[in-house]
This record gives C-alpha cells, structure tokens and sequence, in this order.
C-alpha cells in the first residue's frame, strides 16, 4: 500500500512540472542553430529584432515578418517570397528556455485541405 501511495504522489507531482520559459529573453538578438539537409548537419545565424526575423544559411540571407502572439509564440512571414510554398506563414512557439538558449517547435501556421501538419523542433542558441 505504501508503494502505491510513493507512486501516486510521484506522478501527481510530476505531472504538475512545467518547463520553466523566459520567452521574452529571446525576442531580440543574434543566435545560432542547427539544421539537416539530406543527412549533413549545417549551422545557420538569425538575427530577430521586435518585427523582422533575418536568417543566415548556405550563403544566403531570407528576412520574414514577424507578428508576436504572446511572449512565446509568433508567426513569420516572408517578406519576398520566391515560391508559392514561403508564402504560406510559420508558426513558431518556444517551448523551454535556458541562460542562453531555447527549445522551440514550428509548423505552416495554415494547411491546405487534406494536408497533415507537420511539426518540426529545434534549438536556438543567443550569440549576443
């Protein structure tokens, strides 16, 4: 009986934790991540300001608009985009933060009929 309770308070308290997010930390500066292409590992830069999100990646430089919906999610869209597929808008959302860094998850803010959302996480490292 005893261990039942053990287990019944353990996974009450658990359940209880939330990953502790200082989202508004993150909302300007330069940072570094990591991304995959075709099995190789690659790392790219982003600047984010209040408004614009500037990336930096295969010697390449993309600037999106960022909306804020709350201190931890934000939209991003294109600003010049060259396909029919960047102007479907990203909706990214900060999921756990550290001193110097954050987890975030995103996805296409909108789906076409019959399309499956596809979700992708990453982290984030502040360079300054």
């Amino acid at each position: 009986m005893r261990k039942l309770v053990i287990i019944a308070a353990s996974i009450l308290l658990t359940s209880c934790y939330q990953s502790e997010r200082n989202c508004s930390d993150f909302k300007t500066g330069l940072f570094r991540f990591e991304y995959t292409v075709d099995g190789f590992t690659k790392t790219a830069q982003f600047r984010r300001t209040p408004t614009t999100n500037i990336n930096y990646y295969d010697n390449k430089v993309d600037s999106s608009k960022i909306r804020w919906i709350n201190d931890c999610e934000f939209v991003l869209h294109k600003i010049n985009p060259k396909s029919l597929s960047e102007k479907d808008p990203i909706h990214m959302k900060i999921l756990s933060t550290t001193d110097s860094s954050y987890t975030f998850e995103y996805a296409k803010a909108s789906l076409n009929e019959g399309e499956k959302r596809r979700v992708e996480k990453g982290t984030a490292i502040k360079i300054n």
